[in-house]
């Protein structure tokens, strides 16, 4: 068996203002806890295969595999976010989930697929506080009455394949500085990896911004900053995030005529084309496909530009 992404979107449509098909995949790491990934990161589904060995790689890395041609390393994804690791006897039943996230194609090895589901990603809820910091989690939802982790991918690949200092850094001249510093700039993103990636790459250039975890809560602050005449210049959000997601933020923006102004960058950890089109469909001027803290900073200048001259006309 094996699904392909074309498989899994076709089969779920949810209703989204950038005609998004964005479901769920099911699946467990341990025995009885439902876990999920959304379906867009999603390449394909294969089988266990047997793995060729890589040296000095990471504990939960198990291997390569070959699918179709390319060299995949396999991630044992239970053993990545603290649950028992996947025996040998066990793998033989188990299932690899091709991901295409952060320009990278990455297999994780799970105990077994439930299935693929429609759903409506307004009803995910925010993790409980208590779970604490190093959670792998995004979000929680109930389905069939039974609880459903959603999974913070971005998280566990920081974890396996922490982010180079250059990737994380941005340098800026003085005149870009001082450009850029009087701009109002609204960060929002699900996961706390991407959050910290974020602030860290203003704050290591002192560009004072606001952070919020939730597209709800970004569209309160852009409307209450409006009224209190001090207008969000630069949105940079993400895309895949539970309850508002990065199109319908958009689309609420730019349909919105006090905030509409404001320059929006998308970005994904998918590596997709369709993702980019999609932002584009829901007026975001940008969307950046990877974390890079100059390519960010570079389409940041852009927004300034922009709201420079709306503001001298």
């Amino acid at each position: 068996m094996a699904i392909s992404r074309m498989d899994a979107i076709t089969k779920n449509k949810p209703k989204s203002k950038a005609n998004q098909s964005q479901g769920l995949l099911l699946f467990k790491l341990s025995l009885t806890q439902l876990f999920a990934l959304g379906t867009l990161k999603i390449r394909e589904l294969v089988p266990y295969s047997p793995l060729s060995a890589i040296p000095h790689s990471h504990p939960t890395i198990l291997g390569a595999a070959t699918i179709r041609g390319a060299t995949i390393p396999i991630i044992d994804m239970a053993a990545a976010i603290g649950y028992r690791p996947i025996t040998e006897e066990e793998r033989k039943d188990s299932y690899i989930i091709i991901t295409d996230c952060q320009r990278m194609v990455i297999g994780f090895l799970v105990r077994s697929i439930d299935k693929i589901i429609e759903c409506n990603w307004r009803d995910i809820e925010k993790p409980p506080s208590t779970l604490g910091k190093n959670a792998f989690l995004t979000g929680v939802t109930k389905i069939d009455d039974k609880l459903v982790q959603l999974l913070d991918v971005e998280l566990l690949l920081s974890k396996v394949f922490p982010l180079s200092p250059e990737t994380t850094r941005a340098i800026l001249t003085d005149v870009q500085r001082e450009y850029l510093k009087p701009m109002n700039i609204l960060l929002v993103d699900d996961s706390k990896v991407a959050r910290k990636q974020l602030s860290d790459a203003l704050d290591s250039i002192n560009i004072p911004y606001q952070v919020t975890a939730d597209g709800k809560e970004a569209l309160a602050i852009m409307e209450q900053a409006e009224r209190e005449h001090q207008p969000i210049n630069i949105l940079v959000s993400d895309i895949e995030m539970p309850g508002l997601d990065g199109y319908e933020l958009a689309f609420e923006v730019k349909n919105n005529s006090a905030i509409a102004p404001a320059y929006i960058i998308l970005h994904t950890s998918l590596s997709s084309e369709i993702s980019v089109s999609q932002a584009h469909q829901v007026g975001a001027n940008e969307a950046l496909t990877k974390f890079c803290a100059h390519e960010l900073i570079e389409a940041m200048l852009r927004g300034a530009e922009k709201a420079s001259a709306n503001a001298n006309l």
